[in-house]
């Protein structure tokens, strides 16, 4: 049985996964781990994310005194907290499913470099059919990608701190990479005044209200033709079930970087 531990189980996220995970007979919840100063710190696992039991386990502040106790670590906190849990889990060798968005570049290679040492696991969106929808993005791309005009629309709840999405940056990825060219060359954002369309880029435009979960929608645009790819999450318990399935596979492979493709095969 997989021992697990979650970052943030207090957030809306984290909550999730910590049910989830209670939930399934091959993991074992060995801790929560809170920012310092909250104040769920010392009560229940259970209690702190509101899985209707006690679990047994406490809510600490410091991963380190937990970290030998579990075999895979799962964050879904903040930028801030994911370079400290990213740099414990190399430090005792503890696998890592990280889907926290907003790191820089450079923050994104320390993960790519930790997979030299541990199973590292990265997925900005942990949602089955997000994924499916990349791989149609991918096939739409590289069937008649040069032909087409290629818009993004990415709506989140007005709390989301990072614009875009990193799941919309990651579908832009791909198609960029469908088209020979890396994202930042090509990545137009927003428009205002005077702007006309600049053939072969890729259009970014973020709609932050309300409570709304995730929403994806890209629009290939042809002449005399549109064709319109959505994903619309109802809530987060699709990612929640994700993430845990992240951290499944995980169990018993050796040191690299995974994505969700290698979960549903869809490498």
């Amino acid at each position: 049985m997989m021992k697990v531990i979650v970052i943030g189980p207090n957030g809306k996220m984290g909550k999730l996964i910590t049910q989830t995970a209670a939930s399934r007979e091959d993991m074992q919840l060995v801790a929560g781990v809170a920012p310092a100063g909250r104040d769920y710190i010392g009560s229940d696992l259970g209690t702190a994310a509101m899985v209707g039991r006690e679990l047994g386990v406490p809510v600490v502040d410091d991963l380190e005194s937990v970290i030998e106790g579990c075999d895979v670590i799962i964050d879904f906190s903040t930028r801030e907290m994911g370079m400290t849990v990213l740099g414990l889990a190399v430090a005792h060798k503890k696998s890592l499913v990280c889907g926290t968005t907003g790191f820089s570049p450079e923050e994104m290679q320390r993960f790519r470099d930790a997979a030299a040492h541990i199973p590292m696991l990265y997925a900005a969106n942990t949602s089955k059919l997000v994924n499916v929808m990349n791989k149609l993005l991918e096939l739409v791309v590289s069937a008649a990608g040069g032909d087409l005009d290629i818009e993004i629309l990415e709506m989140h709840d007005q709390w989301k701190k990072d614009a875009p999405s990193g799941t919309s940056k990651e579908m832009g990825e791909i198609m960029a990479e469908a088209l020979g060219h890396k994202l930042s060359d090509i990545a137009v954002y927003g428009r205002e005044g005077a702007s006309p369309r600049t053939p072969g880029t890729i259009g970014y435009h973020s709609l932050r209200a309300g409570n709304i979960p995730s929403s994806h929608t890209v629009f290939f645009g042809g002449m005399g033709e549109r064709l319109e790819i959505t994903h619309h999450s109802y809530n987060w318990e699709c990612f929640a079930r994700g993430a845990c399935d992240c951290a499944a596979y995980l169990a018993g492979r050796e040191p690299g970087y995974y994505t969700i493709k290698n979960v549903l095969n869809l490498a």
